[in-house]
């Protein structure tokens, strides 16, 4: 790489040939070293200030630790207890006896079910009433959308539940629920009016 010599320029004497720009950096340190100078005035006393006030308040005593409360271990004993993952043993009493029939009630799971024993019983609501030639006939609301219109006797439900009454208000049915294994027992409900 070859040197070129700087060309020397005596005050007067640039040309337009040649722009002279030698000076421009230096005005532009110089502006920069101004605006230096002036960032650097001590302003530190409002901070001072504040760091001063915070150790003027007086120290707060440090709160002790909460007590600590001893948990005595529990040991878990599983002599006499009955296994969890076994099926229940059948006493020997109950060996001879069919259980199913020791109550004397049972679902009658012969007869053809109706339409409103396919729904949960939380998931029909009674709409309103109908009286149809003498008698008062429900309306019941299914969660599919659909109304139907129920009279004593007619089931409801997953539980077998028979309709017993029907009033203004509710409809009262009868449900046969599963009791102990193999026993059933008659459980009164009702659906009350909500629209």
């Amino acid at each position: 790489m070859m040197l070129l010599p700087y060309p020397r320029f005596t005050k007067g004497e640039i040309t337009q040939d040649q722009p002279h720009t030698g000076s421009l950096p230096i005005i532009s340190c110089v502006v920069f070293m101004a605006l230096l100078a002036g960032c650097g005035s001590d302003s530190f006393s409002d901070l001072n200030h504040y760091i001063s006030e915070v150790k003027a308040k007086p120290k707060e005593p440090i709160k002790p630790l909460p007590e600590i409360k001893l948990i005595e271990p529990f040991m878990f004993k599983p002599e006499g207890l009955r296994d969890p993952f076994k099926p229940l043993e059948r006493s020997e009493q109950t060996e001879g006896v069919d259980v199913s029939t020791s109550s004397g009630i049972k679902p009658d799971t012969a007869r053809r079910k109706e339409e409103l024993e396919a729904f949960p019983l939380d998931g029909l609501r009674m709409v309103g009433t109908v009286d149809m030639k003498s008698s008062l006939w429900g309306l019941v609301k299914a969660s599919d959308g659909t109304i139907y219109r129920v009279k004593v006797g007619n089931y409801m439900g997953k539980n077998y539940g028979k309709i017993i009454r029907i009033v203004s208000d509710k409809i009262e049915l009868m449900e046969i629920v599963p009791d102990k294994p193999g026993t059933w027992r008659e459980q009164p409900v009702s659906i009350t009016l909500t629209e």
